[in-house]
């Protein structure tokens, strides 16, 4: 359509139009589209002049200085469309595209001109609303960023959106819909354009735009879209735990407790933190085992009297548990009972587990009996648990009354169980019994056998100076494939030396070497007296040349030398000590002074002894 054949009613009310919304206080950018207008409209607003120029058609927007009227709605009839403005704090004239030149005069001599170009911009696309006239220059109001390139951005910089919608109830639940769909993009645009015309979405609304803008990536935004919910008074505890859990997630435990105490210390807020977000901020601590910080955020719990929850104390307990902090985590569960929470089967086996730990058998076995009264079926852990803690207690007797509960019960003993009911019985002085049950495990659990109850069987048969019986087992485990280890050999060597058997220690010993386990310390220390009191001195003597020289080997066997009354081959050691270097304990030091001092005492001849013929 020729511009020359527009009506010219069209002109006169433009011009009554900008003159009657000069009246307001404000000035307001309104983007004009579809508008074609012949000649020029001159008009004055707030000392600042500009003109409507000679427009002709083309495909480009332009921008007018005004303000726009509130609460009205007016429209500009011509032949083949409608252009409508509508009153928001932006307003917008959208149906086709023109192209206009404008011309600004900004106070004396200062003047800015603006033309526009043609481009192919499709109508359908809602076009951005600067904020200066420098960021127009700077990118073009038909260009749609992707959503990578908006990621990072401002709110200030997002594209708005013209509302014809202005219930508050409604468009939250359009933000509510977006962002449950995942459309970030959409959903944050639409609240910036609520907030840019003075509506507030409801804070549903808003913490699932935070919810969706961290599952985008988009943490900038969403403590952008937080600051303004917290200005405004919005925020609820949930979205104070969503924020500070997304800044844990993205930047570190750290983080998220500086923001925490920042926070913390505004009077606004405080009301807001509810336990919701200590629970947030004490497994935030407990994911990275930071069990100080979840003292303090426990303690502040308390001071600030809120009340805390069954996750609370779960949490509580189940960090401090981790960390190792036993006499807080049954601080944790003492608070919980005097509170009338009852205690979660988490809680209780946590507690079971601390009190195995720290050997507080009694409280375990009473939170274990809890359970069973309240109804709840222990796992094979907790019964484990339970008899372990029990046999470390040396209360055998309690450990297989357990035993017996966990046989009766749908799960079966596997090799920790074994490993608890030896020990208990070994720890109790009870290693008859110990060999017993070790036998019938064999018999009827075979498979489950490992090197500990092996250990734990060779053991016993060195208190009761069994030597034949550990050397079977020694062979059972080369036998089943059971991995050797220095231990294994040196409890055998033991007890062969209790056993007063040193060329069985001996043999033993030969073997350990053949079948490259090294021997350490302790078995050249025994191996060194088995040699002395079975008179084996040229063994000894190779022991002693094919190991490292060492001050408790040589001290061993100058105390086994003098004490058999080798006191030439004791000398020798003790010289060859001397000259390493060593440095003699307190009885090598008194046995070979004793042993000098013999040799210098001879018979005085006044006191010599005459006989009687």
């Amino acid at each position: 359509m020729c511009s020359s054949a527009i009506d010219s009613s069209l002109v006169e009310l433009l011009f009554w139009l900008v003159r009657t919304l000069s009246a307001q206080n404000m000035m307001e950018m309104v983007l004009i589209r579809d508008c074609v207008a012949v000649g020029s409209v001159p008009c004055f607003y707030s000392g600042m002049n500009f003109s409507l120029d000679k427009v002709r058609r083309c495909q480009n927007s332009s921008i007018v200085d005004c303000s726009v009227l509130s609460g009205s709605a007016f429209w500009l009839r011509r032949r083949k469309s409608i252009v409508t403005v509508y009153s928001s704090k932006f307003g917008l004239l959208c149906e086709e595209n023109v192209n206009v030149g404008l011309s600004f005069s900004m106070g004396e001599g200062h003047r800015q001109s603006l033309n526009g170009d043609e481009v192919d911009c499709p109508s359908c696309v809602t076009p951005i609303i600067p904020q200066t006239m420098d960021e127009l220059n700077a990118k073009p109001v038909y260009c749609l960023p992707s959503l990578e390139q908006e990621k990072g951005q401002g709110l200030s910089k997002r594209k708005l959106h013209f509302l014809e919608e202005r219930d508050e109830g409604l468009l939250s639940k359009r933000i509510l819909k977006l962002s449950r769909s995942n459309k970030s993009r959409s959903a944050l645009e639409l609240f910036v354009s609520m907030e840019v015309s003075g509506l507030q979405p409801n804070a549903h609304a808003c913490n699932s735009l935070l919810t969706c803008l961290v599952r985008n990536g988009s943490l900038d935004d969403a403590l952008e879209v937080f600051e303004l919910m917290r200005k405004k008074e919005v925020a609820t505890s949930h979205t104070y735990s969503l924020i500070l859990k997304a800044v844990a997630g993205v930047q570190g435990c750290d983080s998220a407790l500086r923001m925490f105490k920042a926070l913390e210390g505004e009077v606004t807020t405080v009301k807001n933190f509810d336990v919701i977000v200590y629970n947030t901020m004490i497994s935030v601590c407990g994911k990275v085992k930071n069990w100080f910080e979840t003292e303090i955020l426990w303690r502040k719990l308390k001071q600030n009297a809120v009340a805390g929850t069954m996750l609370t104390y779960d949490l509580l307990v189940s960090t401090f548990v981790q960390c190792d902090q036993t006499e807080l985590a049954l601080g944790a569960y003492h608070e919980m009972i005097q509170n009338g929470l009852e205690p979660s089967e988490d809680i209780m086996k946590a507690i079971i587990a601390s009190c195995t730990k720290d050997g507080e058998w009694a409280l375990a076995l009473q939170v274990f009996e809890k359970m069973l009264s309240a109804g709840i079926k222990p796992n094979a852990i907790a019964y484990n648990s339970m008899i372990n803690c029990l046999g470390k207690a040396g209360k055998y007797d309690l450990a297989f009354r357990i035993y017996g509960l966990m046989k009766n019960s749908e799960h079966k003993p596997d090799a920790y169980t074994w490993s608890a009911l030896l020990s208990s019985l070994y720890r109790s002085g009870r290693y008859a019994d110990a060999l017993r049950l070790f036998e019938s495990i064999r018999k009827d659990q075979g498979d489950q056998l490992n090197a500990y109850l092996y250990n734990v069987a060779l053991l016993s048969c060195q208190k009761l100076a069994l030597w034949g019986h550990s050397l079977q087992l020694l062979w059972q485990m080369e036998t089943n494939g059971i991995p050797m280890s220095t231990e294994s050999y040196n409890h055998v060597i033991f007890t062969c030396e209790a056993a007063r058997n040193p060329k069985v220690a001996l043999q033993v010993y030969q073997r350990m070497i053949r079948n490259k386990c090294t021997p350490d310390l302790f078995t050249h220390l025994s191996m060194v007296r088995s040699c002395v009191w079975g008179s084996l001195w040229k063994e000894a003597e190779d022991i002693l040349e094919s190991v490292a020289p060492n001050a408790s080997i040589y001290n061993t066997i100058i105390h086994g030398l003098l004490l058999r009354g080798k006191t030439t081959m004791a000398k020798k050691w003790y010289n060859r000590m001397c000259e390493i270097g060593f440095k003699p304990d307190g009885k090598t030091r008194a046995l070979m002074l004793q042993v000098y001092s013999n040799e210098r005492v001879r018979p005085h001849p006044r006191y010599r002894v005459w006989k009687h013929s």
